[in-house]
């Protein structure tokens, strides 16, 4: 079945495309959604005055705010109403998480199968609303302390204006929750992570283009700009490689008498992911350090010392922030990966159909060998997001390139371009398999 499934693999084509009127549906259903999105990351939120807010961003943006507004696709810089973008979404999600981890009650709806996985889906929309309308009235009350050379930033600070800057935010991190949905179930992909994705994306040209007139202008060398071609090509190459590497354990089936017939006996694999976690916990990591990051640095002009000395110590490129970063990674790296991976589970369904690892006993012995080799993959697995996601983050904080494009949005958008791309090609697998159907469906009434 495998030596079957990539053979057509590898005879999808353009001509499969084009018949593949459902796959196209969903590419131009995603495409429209993320065209919505990039949209509205330039409707202003009322009350601001645009011009003054660029000027003070612009002032800022070499922090932690630039990575902020790199996930948001330039729409924090504009303050657009998809300011906060869908991070309020995901903070909300690690929560549930969290606690289907700790709380029994969570857990058992976790395991009441597709009812029990709505009721959590429910609760994490509730969260999203509360943590959006927090996260709104904090930047609503550091926009209003916000002047520049030319004036305030807000026209008429107050209690309207506050209240319509967390209705509005609100609301539009609501939509961004919505469309992602509705991206992941009537689209292609997985739509909070695409949202996310079309964000880092859209700020590539502009980002390319301020490097390219520096290198002009003198201010960068061009064998420091090639250096970093160099190293953006390398993280790809190795993101690559590291993504598509699979430990793969031996499955022996036994043999079964089933009247005249002998069945089974054939030996399988089960691949595990050397990144089995993906892209998730720097997502996770990230979305959960901007939160207190970025009130702080909203705040800091008008809050107290302590609140400076916070906002410096989480500085971009700071000790402090890095360790927060790299513990974050590896954290999520390894509570993701138990979520989505239970070996106990994985043993007693090998045992309840019959297969079994050769030279270990079914049960317990298995769960505890499929355990201790995940354990292993995943030290590799999180040392390897971390790699990438800081290493790069400290290069560019030395040499101040001007721009954020390092290994965490590399990681992001390579990770999610190769899942995309799988999702396509098992639609037109899906197609192709359809098609045989039909004609050995055919023939047989022929016959």
């Amino acid at each position: 079945m495998a030596s079957a499934a990539e053979q057509l693999a590898a005879n999808i084509n353009l001509g499969a495309f084009s018949k593949a009127t459902e796959l196209k549906k969903r590419l131009w259903f995603t495409l429209g959604a993320l065209v919505v999105y990039r949209l509205g990351t330039f409707i202003p939120i009322p009350g601001i005055d645009p011009a003054i807010m660029q000027d003070i961003f612009q002032q800022n943006a070499g922090g932690i705010l630039g990575m902020f507004d790199m996930f948001a696709g330039g729409a924090l810089g504009r303050m657009t109403i998809f300011a906060l973008n869908i991070l309020p979404y995901i903070s909300a999600s690690i929560i549930m998480q969290l606690m289907t981890a700790v709380s029994p009650r969570f857990e058992a709806l976790k395991k009441e199968g597709e009812s029990g996985r709505k009721k959590i889906n429910q609760y994490t929309r509730y969260g999203t609303v509360l943590l959006a309308a927090l996260q709104a009235y904090g930047i609503s009350v550091g926009l209003e302390s916000m002047t520049s050379s030319q004036g305030s930033a807000v026209f008429d600070p107050g209690f309207f204006f506050r209240i319509t800057t967390v209705i509005t935010l609100t609301c539009g991190t609501v939509f961004l929750m919505w469309l992602g949905e509705q991206v992941t179930a009537r689209g292609v992909g997985n739509g909070i992570s695409l949202i996310i994705f079309a964000g880092i994306v859209a700020n590539l040209p502009s980002a390319v283009v301020g490097t390219l007139e520096l290198g002009r202008t003198g201010a960068l060398s061009a064998g420091f700009i090639l250096l970093l071609i160099v190293m953006m090509a390398a993280v790809i190459a190795f993101v690559v490689f590291i993504e598509r590497a699979q430990r793969r354990i031996v499955v022996q089936y036994p043999k079964r008498q089933m009247g005249n017939k002998m069945m089974g006996g054939e030996s399988s694999h089960m691949p595990l992911k050397l990144n089995t976690s993906g892209v998730i916990p720097v997502i996770f990591a990230s979305s959960l350090l901007l939160l207190p990051i970025t009130l702080a640095n909203f705040t800091a002009s008008g809050g107290p010392g302590w609140l400076l000395t916070i906002s410096a110590l989480l500085g971009r490129g700071q000790p402090l922030y890095l360790i927060l970063y790299a513990s974050g990674i590896a954290f999520f790296a390894f509570f993701y990966t138990a979520i989505v991976f239970n070996p106990s589970d994985t043993a007693d369904n090998l045992k309840k159909y019959g297969g079994f690892v050769p030279g270990i006993r079914p049960g317990k012995n298995t769960a505890d060998y499929l355990d201790y080799v995940l354990t292993r993959l995943t030290v590799v697995g999180a040392s390897y997001l971390v790699a990438v996601a800081i290493l790069p983050e400290i290069l560019i904080s030395r040499f101040s390139i001007p721009f954020f494009f390092g290994g965490t949005s590399l990681l992001i958008v390579v990770t999610v371009s190769m899942d995309t791309v799988a999702q396509i090609q098992s639609h037109l697998l899906a197609h192709q398999y359809e098609g045989l159907i039909k004609k050995s469906k055919l023939r047989g009434r022929n016959r």
